[in-house]
């Protein structure tokens, strides 16, 4: 992969063009942005672009070099991504326990999310991290000598998954590297990596993409009509992923979309009415039996449609892409519920149930609380 083939983001790629040709490579750089903008692509491309420089470009040796990183195969290309305990590592899992599924997943697909990377290798039920192991892992193949005499790039995927231990034993690479080494962490939330290995760190900031990219990519790569790739292209604010997922009308949304109506329907009910309590129960109980990725990527869902309600209800209609697959269920007769009186307390009660169940709480009682929240929420009063 090189930089034509990355979407987007000109900006960015002139950039870390330059850092290579001004010889000025920062030794660990922050991607941070939305993956489905294209994190991981644009990290590979410029791997390819690093490793490869020592070769004259278009000679047999560049060539070669190219090819191999487009593999996913060359020597001095290392990869850390999330990951857990299952079948094929039944304790003290690591990345390299991984290998060949990542590298199936990433050529794939390089814009997937994190969740369809845990569901891909079988481990969607539990929470992807990246351990002390893993960091004892990097530090043994950072300090052996580049196979091919030039850079060693190491990119960590979804960094913010780092636990403490490893944090802090990355802590040690970042300030004092190896002579020719690049360590590129990527993440969706760079606030959860801590502050010693973020000020330590050149950032870069990734936006999301333009509707104008993705509808392209999207006519270019599916031969779709540019109708609907547009339209596509709108849904999917920014997210490359997401338009890919919206197309082939699979992914979680599904799932998520029939979770979400069942959950507002019976939190409208609830109120003095025993029986629709039990039923949000039963849901909170349903949702507590799925995986913690699931419950973090749902929450996230649950805050995205309750803000397209909002705009819904006060005629913003030109920002609106929601679209339910349920007939039965109407965003224009469901926006009135969500207006300026109760959304901040919606948002914040989504927010704090994903914060909990990151930090392994109890899930059937995050979801109870949640659920009996929403219920006091909903019927809230909009202030004239």
């Amino acid at each position: 992969m090189d930089f034509s083939e990355v979407i987007g983001h000109q900006h960015i790629k002139s950039h870390l063009s330059a850092t290579i040709e001004n010889g000025r490579i920062p030794h660990a750089q922050l991607f941070a942005g939305v993956n489905g903008s294209g994190l991981l692509p644009m990290a590979i491309a410029y791997a390819s672009e690093l490793l490869c420089s020592q070769f004259e470009k278009g000679s047999p040796e560049s060539i070669s070099c190219k090819n191999k990183v487009s593999k996913l195969a060359h020597p001095d290309l290392h990869f850390v991504y999330p990951v857990n305990t299952s079948d094929i590592a039944k304790k003290n899992a690591i990345s390299d326990n991984y290998a060949e599924g990542w590298r199936s997943f990433v050529l794939n697909n390089p814009y997937a999310s994190l969740f369809e990377w845990l569901q891909s290798i079988g481990i969607e039920k539990k929470q992807g991290n990246i351990s002390k192991y893993e960091a004892e892992n990097i530090s043994k193949k950072l300090s052996l000598k580049a196979f091919e005499g030039g850079y060693k790039v190491m990119i960590i995927w979804m960094a913010d998954n780092m636990n403490s231990e490893c944090a802090n034993k990355i802590l040690k690479l970042v300030e004092e590297p190896t002579e020719k080494t690049v360590l590129l962490l990527l993440t969706e939330r760079e606030e959860q990596i801590i502050t010693t290995i973020r000020s330590r760190c050149q950032k870069l900031t990734f936006p999301l993409l333009s509707e104008a990219d993705i509808s392209e990519n999207l006519v270019q790569k599916l031969q779709i009509n540019e109708s609907l790739a547009l339209q596509t292209a709108r849904r999917s604010r920014g997210d490359f992923n997401k338009a890919l997922q919206l197309l082939e009308e699979t992914g979680e949304d599904e799932i998520f979309e029939k979770w979400f109506i069942s959950w507002v329907r019976t939190a409208f009910r609830a109120k003095g009415n025993k029986g629709a309590i039990n039923n949000l129960l039963d849901w909170s109980d349903e949702l507590a039996g799925q995986g913690r990725e699931t419950q973090k990527k749902f929450l996230a869902y649950c805050i995205e449609v309750f803000r397209q309600a909002l705009l819904k209800n006060y005629n913003a209609d030109s920002l609106l892409f929601f679209k339910a697959n349920d007939s039965s269920f109407s965003l224009p007769k469901f926006a009135p519920f969500v207006h300026q009186n109760n959304i901040f307390e919606i948002n914040s009660a989504l927010e704090d149930a994903s914060y909990h169940i990151e930090r392994n709480g109890n899930a059937k009682i995050i979801f109870t609380d949640l659920s009996i929240k929403l219920t006091r929420l909903i019927h809230q009063a909009e202030l004239s």
